[in-house]
């Protein structure tokens, strides 16, 4: 081995583990596990207006194991490079009242019919909405969305406006669990 092939063999290492460990991480973050940001008030009190950053599983990816109830990350119907975080509120062939909120503007007025409006939601798609409805463009404004675009399921979140440490071992970083609240869980005792 001449000496300048030598003098190249710790650059070309580190090359290649650098290479590896971006091509580790592509896989993990397309297929097993997302750690993103979340944005904006749609998804208040469940997740923060800012500073709020979701881990999403990507096993429940095109919706597979998905059920009522949970977050999950998608792309925006409307705009594909932007992904949106929302609850699921309708599966396939549910019935859905498609802007419930309206009622409650509607019951002040005098109108004569109440709003009755349902869709029902079609095969391979679901309704997601956000948990702050006067505040979230979900699919109320976009109809049901396909199962492709589920991206993953938020199974917790950490809130960076939090202490880095409250005195809890259980909440570092703001860390909680995001819970289905729509399923009871059972208490096998």
């Amino acid at each position: 081995m001449s000496s300048a092939a030598a003098s190249l063999k710790p650059f070309t290492s580190a090359f290649s583990y650098t290479i590896r460990a971006i091509c580790f991480l592509h896989i993990t973050h397309s297929y097993i596990y997302e750690f993103t940001e979340t944005r904006g008030e749609s998804m208040l009190p469940t997740l923060a207006a800012e500073n709020d950053y979701v881990h999403a599983i990507k096993k429940y990816k095109d919706g597979k194991g998905c059920q009522i109830g949970d977050c999950i990350v998608a792309a925006k119907p409307t705009d594909p490079s932007h992904r949106v975080c929302k609850r699921i509120t309708g599966m396939p062939g549910d019935y859905i009242l498609i802007d419930p909120s309206l009622n409650a503007i509607r019951e002040g007025t005098d109108l004569d019919e109440p709003f009755e409006s349902y869709i029902q939601v079609p095969d391979g798609h679901v309704w997601v909405t956000g948990d702050n409805l006067s505040h979230s463009l979900d699919s109320r404004t976009y109809n049901s969305i396909p199962m492709g675009l589920i991206k993953g399921k938020i199974v917790a979140a950490n809130d960076f406006n939090k202490p880095f440490w409250n005195g809890s071992l259980t909440n570092i970083l703001g860390f909680r669990w995001i819970k289905n609240i729509y399923v009871e869980e059972s208490n096998d005792n």
